[in-house]
């Protein structure tokens, strides 16, 4: 069924803290951009050098992106990337637990009593259009595909509730199948970039992925929602930690001053838990809490 998610076992507790410790080193190491902004247009090969550049800076400032919901198996990423829709990723990771406890398989979720199952996945939010999808994404995958996660996207894509995001994350992540994520987060920073204009999810998807070669969509991905999660906030970003500063054309939309910055730093990158209850081994934070747990 494809492969696991990464490992979720836990390093020393020594080990982690180094580690979180350099990240935060490195956020804190930034500088005031020196360069005043030329008014003269960008080229296109300038904004691809650029954009491959971040890239680049975003891959050693998280060499441990990876995604942010915890899944054994390409079932349980599908149906907790539906889950995610208009929540966080922790909240999902938090109630996902008890959902997969009552039903391990396709086969037992596209059998489930609807009520039941909303009770369960109620923190969620819109948790009767969302049992919906999962029960009826379950029949499809029971009826038509042998109970098992389709590794193709023209597939992926039939199924109720799973659009191209969601096809994406699972066929990035499950499977091995290069893909960009194109959420919330991803639109947001590509256009702070000025890597496109575009506001259609679908074309942002394409315009981005002519700037990267297709294999590193998908770590391109993480990256870029790592950092957006963690300094490039959506309301207040982090511009004075923020290690990419000399590379970004909206830098001082966010808070410029060092120290005030520091402390809008989210996650790991703050000293806090991340969203995951289960993290991959070379995760440097702290793993989340279960519900109810804090």
């Amino acid at each position: 069924m494809g492969q696991p998610a990464r490992g979720s076992a836990k390093q020393p507790a020594v080990k982690a803290t180094a580690a979180a410790a350099k990240v935060r080193a490195r956020a804190s190491a930034t500088t005031k951009p020196t360069t005043k902004p030329t008014t003269k247009p960008e080229s296109r090969l300038a904004m691809v050098r650029r954009a491959r550049k971040i890239n680049r800076e975003l891959a050693e400032l998280y060499p441990y992106a990876h995604p942010e919901l915890d899944f054994r198996n390409p079932f349980e990423l599908l149906v907790a990337t539906v889950l995610s829709a208009q929540t966080t990723d922790l909240r999902v990771n938090q109630t996902t637990p008890a959902l997969f406890a009552a039903y391990p398989t396709p086969e037992d979720m596209a059998a489930a009593v609807p009520e039941e199952m909303e009770e369960l996945i109620r923190p969620t939010g819109f948790f009767r259009a969302k049992t919906k999808s999962l029960i009826g994404l379950s029949v499809a995958l029971r009826d038509n595909f042998g109970g098992e996660v389709p590794g193709r996207l023209a597939d992926l894509v039939t199924l109720p509730g799973v659009g191209r995001k969601t096809a994406n994350v699972v066929l990035g992540n499950a499977f091995g199948v290069p893909g960009i994520t194109v959420d919330t987060h991803f639109g947001r920073l590509v256009r702070r970039w000025k890597w496109t204009e575009q506001e259609d999810p679908e074309k942002v998807e394409a315009e981005i992925a002519t700037i990267f070669p297709k294999s590193e969509w998908t770590m391109l991905s993480h990256r870029v929602v790592f950092h957006g999660r963690r300094i490039c906030h959506a309301r207040k970003p982090a511009c004075g930690a923020c290690p990419i500063a000399p590379l970004c054309p909206a830098y001082g939309e966010g808070e410029t001053d060092p120290e005030k910055a520091r402390k809008l730093l989210k996650y790991e990158m703050g000293g806090q838990p991340g969203q995951r209850l289960s993290p991959p081994a070379d995760y440097p934070g702290k793993p989340a809490p279960a519900l109810g747990a804090g």
